[in-house]
């Protein structure tokens, strides 16, 4: 337990007083230099300790930093367990000894303290605790393709009680980040290509991590990063205002609103200006405008980077702290904040009101509380429905999905037998006999004796021999199921970027995850080999692509009679896609994203501008499979729309009868897609304005209503200044099972 002073001896440590008066008290007895120390979050966390068999020692890095400061801010990635800290099984913290470490480094922060105050652990957690032994869910753009916003916010509840069980307070969770371009790397940490699924997911996923006392959630990333100029990591977003504001900030809305006490300003910078530099975006418009009193933590080492537009490390600190950047992460630069005030480049009242912010967040989390017992680490929980609902069928030719008597399989792929292709990027290792690969899940599920595998090909590279052993079992088989795709696996010889991106002066085996852009994101050249020599003996395809970004897949179009996309499902991905393949669950996901055919046809994001013609004249330009879509083993069908609510848009209710045709039960995505027309604003070919996900018996009808979502408004352009006597703006909306489309002839009209 932490040896510090009990509530109640000194006004800040009362928590029957309110929390500003706390952090006012506190603040008052700090010196400058202390003030400074509650700005640093540093350094690596897994650096400050470690473990030899049982026992685990505190290295004198921590004694260093602490003795610079009296004290520190935060600590990052203390139990963080992955190729770039090294640490495993043998060298980590499992969840017997997270709590021991957590402890051990937080006594001696306290005790370094004047005034013993703790610091904030801080971890990463965008789909689940990259920590050893906790749950480990979908990444976010197959999370997003179940449409059900509940589920993952379900999961997230138990990996809160995980982390608060190690002793963690905040969690770093993605969701601010859309996938506009497929070629960028990170990719598969979006909630997709709109902004109202990224809004409910962020959203979502803060609720079920709050859920939990004592963790709060820091939102990354701060603005605009998913709009980077040719899908590279880190690079700018040529993006106008009215674009960041109508797609790239209603989900830092939601996710401010769901609670959390933070958002990481990103790397890119946004009309030249980066955005740890960017005083009109995290002070203009997210304190003075929005009113939001948490944190603003820099990402990792970005506030350095600033140094290519500063003279000196006391300068680029000033700028950051000027800009609004309360916690460093991991940088030189905040380490130079004295000298900066004394040089006059900054005033001491800009430190007091960065320390406020990081000491109200404390308060609030209760570090400053009397210590509490640290919960039990939770039970695993099952997230079997979340994961279920992940996968999209795409195609289903005659209905050979669900699978009857399957007869003879051959399940060829690269990522058939890889259990590490379905989990992507900020993941630790699972520990051994954890997770089912798809060949796995196939096995236990039909039998091992009518399977027959073969790899086939490697991700990007030929296999010697792989296709004549492809095509002998393919011939053999009387239906083949492929497996392929991506990987953002990291192996502990890969070499890594100072932030923890994969470093690409080597090989790398991953095709995916951070640092790992792409130029093409057609299926690799060796996997369309594999493809064209398996169909070429007219053995049936059902295919499975798992994968952290869409990939450009007409040539697996052209020769599968079934396609089955996952993204990335998570350890036990493989069992549920072989649970779906022979109809024991239901698909249920749609995209999230559009798909692309080639990267010559981007953007195909399905609320582009209407505009100039989408034709290129020597490729198709249209996406391949458009957001929203995908089918199931069940027939529907939507009755013709009708407005139950208001005469405008603000009480507009969408409402059309759904009917379940099939013999079976089964769960529908009903999706509102709306278009304006506003005097002098070219608009989105359509917004996706509402969801809901309905559950019907077999032969059943129920009449479905949609409201239109706060979040997705900014989207269709109603502020835009009319001149004149020009009317006022109009919105036409369309309820949909399937994707936008056009608007049909049934759909409302209705004053914005």
């Amino acid at each position: 337990m932490i040896n510090s002073p009990q509530a109640g001896t000194e006004p800040y440590r009362d928590n029957t007083l309110g929390i500003e008066a706390r952090v006012d008290d506190l603040l008052g007895r700090l010196t400058l230099r202390e003030k400074i120390g509650q700005l640093n979050q540093r350094p690596l966390g897994w650096q400050l300790w470690q473990r030899r068999g049982p026992e685990v020692t505190l290295t004198e890095t921590l004694d260093a930093e602490l003795d610079r400061f009296g004290g520190l801010g935060a600590i990052y990635g203390l139990l963080r367990a992955d190729a770039w800290s090294g640490r495993d099984w043998t060298t980590g913290a499992d969840p017997a000894l997270s709590a021991e470490i957590t402890a051990m480094v937080q006594e001696q922060v306290v005790a370094s303290s004047r005034l013993g105050i703790p610091a904030l652990i801080v971890e990463e957690a965008p789909h689940g605790h990259q920590a050893l032994g906790g749950t480990l869910l979908p990444t976010n753009l197959g999370s997003a393709a179940t449409w059900r916003p509940d589920l993952l916010a379900e999961a997230f509840a138990h990996v809160g009680r995980e982390l608060r069980a190690r002793g963690a307070h905040i969690a770093l969770a993605s969701g601010l980040d859309l996938l506009r371009d497929p070629r960028w790397g990170r990719s598969e940490e979006c909630f997709g290509e709109d902004p109202l699924l990224a809004s409910r997911f962020t959203a979502a996923q803060v609720r079920g991590l709050r859920s939990e006392p004592g963790i709060g959630v820091v939102l990354k990333h701060f603005a605009g990063q998913g709009a980077a100029v040719g899908g590279r990591n880190g690079a700018g977003a040529p993006i106008g205002p009215r674009e960041l504001d109508e797609l790239h900030l209603p989900a830092v809305r939601a996710g401010i609103d769901a609670g959390a006490v933070g958002v990481m300003a990103a790397y890119n910078e946004i009309d030249g200006i980066p955005c740890v530099a960017n005083e009109w975006l995290l002070t203009g418009l997210l304190r003075d405008q929005w009113g939001f009193g948490g944190i603003v933590m820099a990402d990792l080492g970005a506030i350095d980077q600033l140094g290519r537009t500063t003279s000196s490390a006391v300068e680029t600190a000033a700028v950051a702290l000027r800009a609004g950047v309360d916690l460093s992460l991991c940088d030189e630069a905040y380490l130079s904040l004295e000298e900066a005030v004394g040089a006059g480049l900054i005033d001491e009242a800009l430190i007091d009101r960065a320390c406020m912010r990081v000491l109200r967040v404390k308060i609030e989390l209760g570090l400053l509380d009397p210590p509490a017992p640290l919960p039990v680490f939770p039970t695993p929980r099952s997230a079997d429905d979340l994961v279920a609902a992940t996968p999209v069928l795409l195609i289903n030719d005659d209905r050979l999905l669900p699978l009857g008597a399957p007869g003879r399989i051959a399940v060829i792929g690269p990522n058939a037998d890889d259990r590490d292709c379905l989990l992507g990027d900020y993941v630790p290792p699972l520990p051994d006999g954890a997770g089912t690969t798809v060949l796995a899940g196939l096995r236990d599920r039909i039998g091992a004796g009518r399977i027959r595998h073969e790899a086939g090909s490697r991700l990007t590279e030929p296999l010697p021999g792989g296709l004549d052993c492809a095509v002998a079992a393919a011939e053999d088989s009387d239906l083949v199921i492929m497996v392929l795709g991506g990987s953002s696996v990291r192996h502990y010889a890969d070499a890594f970027a100072d932030n923890g991106a994969a470093e690409l002066t080597g090989a790398v085996a991953a095709t995916g995850g951070e640092g790992v852009d792409v130029a093409e994101v057609a299926l690799p050249a060796a996997q369309q080999q594999l493809v064209e020599a398996v169909a070429a003996t007219g053995t049936p395809i059902i295919s499975v692509m798992i994968a952290g970004r869409p990939l450009g897949l007409q040539g697996v179009v052209d020769h599968s009679r079934a396609l089955l996309w996952a993204g990335y499902p998570g350890p036990d991905g493989g069992r549920l896609v072989a649970e779906l393949i022979m109809g024991d669950r239901e698909p249920v996901g749609r995209l999230p994203v559009s798909l692309p055919r080639t990267s010559a046809s981007l953007p195909v994001a399905y609320n582009e501008r209407l505009g100039a013609s989408r034709r290129y004249a020597d490729s198709e330009s249209s996406a391949l499979f458009r957001f929203g879509s995908g089918l199931g083993y069940t027939t529907w069908s939507l009755g013709v729309p009708r407005n139950t609510g208001g005469p405008d848009l603000a009480g507009a209710v969408v409402s059309a009868d759904l009917t379940n045709h099939s013999g079976r039960e089964g769960r529908q995505i009903v999706q509102l897609y709306g278009r304006s027309r506003t005097p002098g604003l070219l608009p989105r070919r359509a917004v996706l304005l509402g969801f809901t996900a309905v559950a019907l018996a077999a032969g059943a009808t129920a009449e479905v209503d949609l409201r239109i979502d706060p979040y997705a408004i900014a989207a269709l352009g109603l502020d835009a200044p009319s001149t004149g006597s020009a009317p006022a703006p109009t919105v036409v909306l369309w309820p949909s099972l399937d994707g936008p489309g056009e608007p049909p002839e049934s759909a409302i009209t209705m004053q914005g």
